[in-house]
């Protein structure tokens, strides 16, 4: 069984710092590209960050770049988002996601991949 669960969420001042970690399970974690995505109250999901476990290809949303890292630990089967200087427009529940990935071509992890496993969401306040 698939599991992906997500820890690190909570409230934080405005420039602060949180790390968000997703511990995956039940599946091959280096054949699978990672994803954190997160969505506000009346907004859509969005894609904040990804990796590949094969070959640790990143991608970043231009909001968030400069700002966060997102980085993959395959002893661990963890990937972790850490999150610096961080807005109130950071706001809203973050899910880690899953998909099977194991080449990257041309570099890149477009945002259009449909990811098939979630989990169940960490909430993340930044107070102005």
């Amino acid at each position: 069984e698939v599991q992906l669960v997500e820890s690190g969420g909570g409230l934080v001042q405005a420039g602060g710092s949180l790390t968000l970690s997703c511990a995956a399970s039940g599946f091959i974690f280096g054949d699978y590209a990672m994803a954190w995505f997160r969505q506000a109250p009346g907004k859509e999901r969005e894609g904040v960050a990804c990796i590949s476990n094969s070959d640790g290809t990143t991608n970043y949303v231009d909001s968030v770049k400069g700002r966060f890292t997102i980085s993959s630990d395959s002893a661990k089967n963890t990937v972790t988002l850490q999150m610096n200087s961080l807005k109130p427009e950071d706001t809203a529940v973050y899910y880690c996601a899953a998909v099977y990935l194991p080449l990257v071509l041309h570099g890149l992890i477009p945002w259009t991949i449909k990811y098939e496993y979630w989990g169940q969401g960490t909430q993340v306040t930044v107070s102005s």
